[in-house]
């Protein structure tokens, strides 16, 4: 009798289990014409994404087709005709669909982590085009359907992030292919804020000037009695404190926020602030799924180039826009904010 009712529990938790299928929907072509091939390789050891728990059950996340290589490949083939000269392979690192309930909270929110990188190929040598690694958020009071919600995210996430490799300022730094998938180590070598033991004191524009270490000339910084920043001065002009990206002052990094600027710490993977989403995301955004590095340039046109060192630095914030404080990591290659809760 226990048996039979143990395996009734069992067939009716099974049967309360839905699948959301990630469908992609938006077309991925190319508008100017400059790629010829898009590679994906998927670099996950774990290729199930997972399950989301909302109001009206749980459902396993899922992508349409098993073959996700094969399902990419043939949506840029169905959807540009029009081919030009430049190979782009994506890398996709990570992604993890759980719920989580932070501190403060009545109910665990829906969550996808999500990493995915991109790369010019040319001659058998590879540059950095972008990437794209966040914590998407679910808010179960505000979101019907969460699963649904964070399956529809994922497909924008990776139509956009498409689309934007296709037309952004590449790094001009060869990465060899055995070096590929260590990529971000290796190029994070190139950056004196990581390897050397002291910053340098000024004020920096961009998260491109930081990581160099190159303060801009002629900058300076003000501060009150109390040691607080109070104005930022070109020669004798004031600056905007919007045009900072950070300065550093007897050696410690400050990140500029809309609240002001706060405490920039080297973690394992970076600098990092503490802060929340919805801290952050009173910051005006340039608009679209991610701004800053990938904003502009085309592809290809100079291998040389370098990344736009613009003064725009976050990623648009999807999802819920939490008062959860947690480290949010400056990505060293694009300056995105990335968050891990």
């Amino acid at each position: 009798m226990k048996k039979i009712v143990f395996f009734l529990l069992m067939s009716v938790a099974f049967s309360a289990q839905k699948t959301e299928l990630i469908e992609f929907n938006q077309n991925i072509r190319d508008k100017k014409g400059l790629t010829k091939s898009l590679t994906l390789i998927d670099n996950r050891t774990d290729k199930s994404i997972g399950t989301i728990t909302g109001k009206k059950g749980t459902s396993e996340i899922k992508f349409v087709a098993e073959d996700l290589k094969n399902q990419i490949e043939n949506l840029f083939s169905e959807d540009n005709t029009v081919k030009g000269n430049n190979d782009i392979i994506l890398i996709l690192e990570d992604l993890k669909a759980y719920n989580d309930q932070d501190p403060g909270q009545k109910e665990a929110f829906g969550k996808v982590r999500i990493k995915i990188s991109s790369f010019l190929k040319r001659n058998d040598k590879y540059y950095f085009i972008t990437r794209f690694e966040n914590v998407i958020v679910s808010d179960p009071e505000k979101t019907g359907n969460m699963p649904k919600f964070l399956a529809q995210q994922i497909s924008e996430v990776f139509s956009e992030f498409i689309k934007g490799s296709y037309s952004n300022t590449v790094l001009g730094v060869m990465i060899p292919e055995n070096e590929l998938i260590n990529y971000s180590t290796y190029l994070n070598k190139n950056y004196k804020a990581f390897n050397e033991p002291q910053l340098v004191d000024g004020v920096y524009k961009n998260f491109k000037s930081f990581y160099d270490q190159k303060p801009e000339p002629g900058y300076s910084i003000v501060k009150n009695k109390k040691g607080k920043l109070v104005n930022v001065k070109y020669n004798d002009f004031s600056v905007p404190l919007s045009e900072v990206f950070c300065y550093v002052d007897s050696g410690k990094a400050y990140r500029g926020i809309p609240s002001g600027f706060v405490e920039m710490v080297k973690g394992n993977k970076g600098f990092y602030i503490i802060s929340s989403r919805a801290q952050l995301s009173v910051q005006k955004m340039t608009g679209g799924m991610m701004v800053g590095a990938l904003a502009g340039g085309v592809v290809g046109a100079v291998v040389g180039g370098v990344l736009d060192p613009g003064t725009s630095h976050t990623a648009a914030i999807t999802g819920a826009k939490t008062r959860t404080s947690s480290k949010v990591y400056i990505d060293s290659l694009t300056g995105a904010y990335i968050f891990e809760k």
